[in-house]
């Protein structure tokens, strides 16, 4: 498909996905780490390392009325700072994928792919401009090639137009 094509399918997709009814289901995700907080001068790499690895997840849903990426994206500064955070040791490639938006009305930093087996904690990099984002892994029924459906403020964080659908490498902790 064209680039035109396939920016037009994303958009139509953030379309209906804000159309929709919030689902019953929320992503299961690792409670927010007490002392994940930025300093008083700001910086957000104390935060980030305070986080460990454990994963911060927004407080509340978006409001019913969210229509765009920064009504639906209930983050906190620190809670990005955290799922920016360097990556840990220990980490494992699962594979590539072509990313997606997901379900903007789910909160928090996740990942709904194939190449996971088991819900964990992970992280996804965008190749072309080399950023991360640490995630929860959540198992999607298809085939390992097929694609993957990523969080509004995961995709922001690695710097993924919310229209596109990059390429993006997944790993495991």
């Amino acid at each position: 498909m064209t680039k035109p094509i396939l920016r037009l399918l994303g958009t139509l997709t953030l379309l209906a996905l804000a159309a929709c009814t919030p689902a019953d289901k929320t992503p299961q995700t690792a409670p927010r780490t007490p002392g994940a907080t930025a300093s008083s001068d700001g910086d957000a790499q104390d935060a980030a390392s305070a986080a460990g690895t454990a994963l911060v997840t927004a407080a509340a849903r978006p409001s019913p009325a969210a229509r765009t990426a920064a009504e639906f994206d209930t983050t906190t500064r620190e809670q990005r700072a955290a799922a920016a955070a360097p990556p840990t040791t220990g980490e494992r490639r699962l594979g590539t994928t072509i990313a997606s938006l997901g379900d903007p009305s789910q909160p928090g930093f996740w990942i709904k792919t194939p190449l996971a087996k088991t819900e964990a904690d992970g992280r996804i990099v965008n190749p072309a401009n080399g950023k991360s984002a640490k995630v929860r892994l959540i198992p999607l029924d298809g085939p390992a090639s097929g694609g993957s459906q990523v969080s509004l403020p995961a995709l922001q964080l690695i710097g993924v137009s919310l229209t596109d659908l990059p390429t993006i490498e997944v790993y495991g902790s």
